[in-house]
């Protein structure tokens, strides 16, 4: 008889699902996983001794930096962050329990929609569709994620999962993100070489870029959004990474410290304190209140560059050790969803920043997910049991 480990049985209470489905709609939700922090110490040895050389570097490096105690208290606390979506990840087990968090980014899609038409009309789905509290590029993260979720739901019923899909993909096309369009092809692919049994994923992928491309191009279709995907322009990030590098070398061993890489990324700074582009087109400017703080949610438009220009070579290492690990652990695991976010979110990392804590919930997906790859609990040689699980 075929040994049915715990993880199989696992479903997390209802109240987890709804919970869920509304930190998309509600962010803050997800600090529920700090309850779930002791969920840590069920992780294999190996596991264990990843996260606490990560940990360590993160803290370590914080002394190195130019205020010390400031980079100790904020590289404790995004530690700790990190560390309870981890073991959010661990307390859920498979990512078929992340599922719920569909439902809210598609309500996030279609107000998405709705926001753009009623307060700009068509003219603000040309300049790119928008959000009040997702950021253009968030939103058309969020729709990749949501087809993610489509397509490997397998037993959903195709009366909800096409319109679900649909809404997702214009979405996606719709918010002209360049981005997430390289998470979509490199997860997707990475999925597919591993697990190629899912070959509606790879008829879906191939079809986004055909029809992507064609439109653009051949059609010459006036739709901005579409434009802004096939373009290879870097809309400036050259010179935010000459910024992160030229920042971190005043502090190479420890960097400048957690959320104090912004007041060096000079190129961003001179276009001064924005709140979202759909509020700053209705008239909604930036709080005199907080202009100061500009300089906390700049990012350097790559992941690694800007992990260096916080915390340095030290905290880097363990970050990429972490990183690494987890993409191994993935590989391991077989699970097309996990194999997509870990490396879609990779690729996109290296345009982006979309694993830096806070976020509105994708970052913190993403850590998550590591938490479910580094996770044993259930063998993955056994393919009746995969198929049980829909994996």
């Amino acid at each position: 008889m075929t040994r049915i480990p715990k993880a199989a049985a696992f479903s997390p209470p209802r109240w987890v699902s709804w919970l869920l489905a509304l930190i998309p709609v509600f962010p803050p939700l997800y600090l529920v996983a700090f309850s779930v922090l002791g969920k840590l110490r069920t992780l294999p040895q190996a596991a264990r001794g990843i996260l606490f050389f990560f940990a360590a570097t993160q803290l370590l490096a914080a002394i190195f930096t130019p205020q010390p105690l400031l980079s100790l208290g904020l590289a404790l606390l995004r530690t700790i962050v990190i560390l309870a979506m981890i073991a959010a990840g661990v307390y859920l087990k498979q990512s078929r329990n992340l599922r719920p968090l569909l439902w809210g980014q598609l309500l996030i899609c279609g107000t998405a929609w709705l926001y753009t038409l009623t307060t700009q009309g068509w003219i603000g789905v040309q300049q790119r569709l928008s959000h009040p509290y997702y950021y253009i590029v968030s939103l058309g993260l969020i729709a990749v994620v949501a087809m993610w979720f489509v397509i490997f739901w397998k037993g959903g019923a195709a009366w909800w999962r096409w319109p679900a899909g649909i809404l997702a993909l214009i979405t996606f096309v719709a918010s002209g993100s360049r981005g997430p369009l390289l998470a979509l092809v490199i997860g997707s692919l990475v999925a597919l070489l591993i697990n190629n049994k899912n070959k509606l994923l790879l008829s879906f992928t191939i079809l986004v870029i055909t029809v992507t491309a064609f439109l653009a191009i051949s059609l010459n279709l006036p739709f901005k959004p579409l434009e802004r995907l096939t373009s290879d322009q870097t809309s400036g990030r050259e010179y935010v990474w000459q910024d992160a590098i030229r920042g971190w070398e005043t502090s190479p061993l420890g960097g400048v410290g957690p959320y104090q890489g912004g007041a060096y990324l000079t190129y961003l700074l001179k276009e001064g304190c924005q709140l979202t582009p759909s509020l700053e087109r209705n008239g909604v400017n930036c709080p005199d209140k907080i202009k100061s703080l500009t300089s906390i949610w700049l990012i350097a438009h790559n992941a690694w560059l800007h992990w260096m220009l916080e915390s340095g070579i030290v905290g880097l290492s363990g970050f990429i050790v972490l990183m690494l690990y987890s993409a191994y652990k993935s590989i391991v695991l077989r699970d097309s969803f996990v194999l997509a976010i870990v490396f879609g979110f990779m690729a996109m990392n290296l345009v982006d920043v979309v694993v830096a804590i806070p976020s509105p919930h994708f970052s913190e997906l993403w850590w998550a997910v590591v938490g479910i790859s580094i996770y044993e609990d259930k063998p993955t040689s056994d393919v009746s049991l995969k198929r049980r699980l829909n994996v």
